[in-house]
């Protein structure tokens, strides 16, 4: 079993982090970080000095956000968790723009663990 958290490099992609961690030791199982922002969040590096295998996206060519995500998830059958960081949007943001969080939790084949940053 090993424990998927998709970080990026926002507060909610922290806490997405830190519960990741908690959850992966909770179950005592391997933990994969997928790097979804275009830039490596500084709790990303220090991951892979602690044995924690950290996916990179290519760029912005390299799929949309959630179907990078899903697409691991069908590869990976090892994968039994997934853990996301959300956060709250008013309804025009919600109208406006699509929601990557919103998608994962619907469309996932896995349980989803959704952390709310404090506020």
């Amino acid at each position: 079993m090993t424990v998927l958290v998709a970080v990026t490099d926002t507060s909610e992609g922290s806490h997405a982090l830190l519960a990741g961690k908690k959850e992966a030791a909770m179950l005592d199982t391997g933990l994969l970080v997928v790097n979804l922002s275009l830039t490596e969040p500084e709790e990303v590096h220090t991951l892979a000095d602690d044995g924690v295998t950290v996916l990179d996206r290519i760029g912005r060519g390299d799929r949309d956000p959630a179907t990078a995500v899903l697409d691991l998830i069908d590869d990976r059958p090892d994968i039994e968790r997934l853990v996301i960081g959300v956060k709250r949007r008013s309804a025009v943001g919600k109208a406006l723009l699509g929601s990557v969080s919103q998608r994962l939790i619907l469309q996932s084949p896995i349980p989803v663990l959704a952390v709310k940053s404090p506020q």
